[in-house]
Order: structure tokens, then sequence, then C-alpha cells
């Protein structure tokens, strides 16, 4: 209980960091790299738009997850963790995890037909199987979370 008590703020403070970098990311770093990869090739002028698009995306799902997060550890405070409400959180992150792994699927595609050197489908490559893992790791505890949920229930029918 302890750990808990210093964990949970030490983690909203870097969730609240994270949002706002990630913030700085989505609407001023990535269109700006994008346009200036532009600028310097102009031959990839035109994935220019679809990877600032793209991009976002990516970064909204993480978005989407943090808040679930911030929403997960309220309930962990609130001693309310075991709850329907709980395991819809869970689903928002899973939902985030399957969109953003959806696109990233769709670029692994495009960027396999198309590529001339193995260093880019090889980092996608890495990147897919690291979110996949992680996807899979999040469903995993949604499981273990929904029979903690049950049996809590039963526990209080109990008593």
């Amino acid at each position: 209980m302890m750990i808990e008590r210093r964990a949970i703020p030490t983690l909203r403070v870097f969730l609240v960091v994270l949002f706002c970098v990630l913030l700085v990311f989505q609407f001023l770093s990535l269109p700006g790299t994008f346009r200036y990869m532009a600028e310097q090739n102009p031959n990839d002028a035109p994935l220019r738009w679809p990877a600032t698009i793209i991009a976002g995306f990516w970064v909204l799902c993480v978005q989407v997850v943090i808040v679930a997060t911030w929403q997960l550890l309220t309930r962990v405070t609130q001693d309310r963790i075991f709850s329907e409400s709980s395991l819809r959180w869970v689903d928002v992150i899973v939902g985030a995890i399957a969109a953003g792994w959806l696109v990233l699927v769709a670029v692994d595609v495009v960027v396999l037909t198309q590529a001339d050197d193995p260093g880019m489908p090889m980092l996608l490559l890495l990147l897919t199987t690291g979110v996949t893992v992680f996807g899979l790791l999040v469903v995993v505890l949604r499981t273990l979370l929904r029979r903690a949920t049950t049996l809590r229930t039963d526990l209080d029918a109990v008593i």
C-alpha cells in the first residue's frame, strides 16, 4: 500500500508530461519535420500529408491510452478497480492499440512492397512486433481483471 501511494502520483506526473510532449509532437514537431523533409527531397513531397496524418493518428492512439490509464489509476485510488467501468477503460486501451496496429500493418504493407533496402522494413517489423506483444499483453491483463472482478463480486455477495 505504501509503494502504491508514491507510485500513483509519480505516474500521474509522468503521464501529464508525456501527454504534453505528445501534443507538441502532434501539432508542431511532426508537421514541421514532414514539411522539412518534403522541402529537402521534392520526390517525397506527396507523402508529406499522409505521413503527417498517420503519425498524428498514432500519437492520438497513445493519448487515448494515457487518458484511459489515468481513469484506471483513479479507480485504483478509490478502490473501485474491480468494476465493469474499469473493464470499459481497458477496452478503450485495447481499441486504441488495435487501431494503431491496423494502421501500422497497412504502412508495413506499403513499405514492404516499395522498399529497396531492408532497413525500414526491419524497423517497421520490430515496431509491429512490439505493438503486437503489448496489445496481447493488455488483452491478457484484461482477462485477469475480468476474473478478479468476478471473484470480488462473488466475495461481496458472500459477505
